[in-house]
């Protein structure tokens, strides 16, 4: 499979993150770790945002970490607003099961109730087992379920397919 080029993906991202926001005044972005931070910044700046962005590392609130033999480096979250009552745009880089966006908004609401959380991710691909959709995407796709799609950077960001054996 031949991958997208990030730079097109990542204007896609932005066009359809502006029509998502369209109705939400001066939202906060929160980025998951690692590939949503490095998206969250690429936004907050492109869409001129002057707040700064928040962190989340969602490590303790995953569900599948002993079954998938998982040993992740834990970063603190970072939080640097009140999020009560506030819009928040949230940012994964590959939407896959729902797993990862789950665990961020358990981890959101240990911070308050904010007003809305919009969700964007720069791809969306198959595999869901959550019902758990972004609001905005740069791109959609479909791979075979030994592959693994991966963004890498944070400079220059690029896409890497990762194959497992089937």
């Amino acid at each position: 499979m031949l991958l997208p080029a990030v730079e097109p993906l990542l204007a896609a991202l932005v066009d359809s993150v502006r029509q998502a926001l369209s109705q939400r005044p001066q939202p906060l972005i929160v980025g998951i770790h690692s590939g949503g931070v490095w998206l969250a910044e690429h936004l907050a700046t492109t869409l001129q945002l002057t707040d700064p962005i928040g962190a989340l590392d969602i490590s303790f609130y995953r569900d599948d970490l002993s079954r998938n033999g998982l040993h992740p480096t834990v970063r603190p979250s970072r939080i640097p607003w009140d999020i009560e009552g506030r819009h928040l745009l949230l940012v994964d880089d590959v939407l896959y099961s729902g797993r990862t966006v789950r665990a961020a908004l358990n981890e959101l609401f240990d911070y308050g109730r904010p007003a809305s959380v919009t969700l964007a991710a720069l791809i969306a691909r198959n595999g869901r087992e959550l019902p758990i959709e972004a609001q905005a995407i740069g791109a959609r796709l479909h791979l075979e379920p030994h592959q693994q799609i991966k963004l890498r950077g944070p400079v220059p960001l690029r896409l890497e397919l990762i194959e497992a054996q089937p």
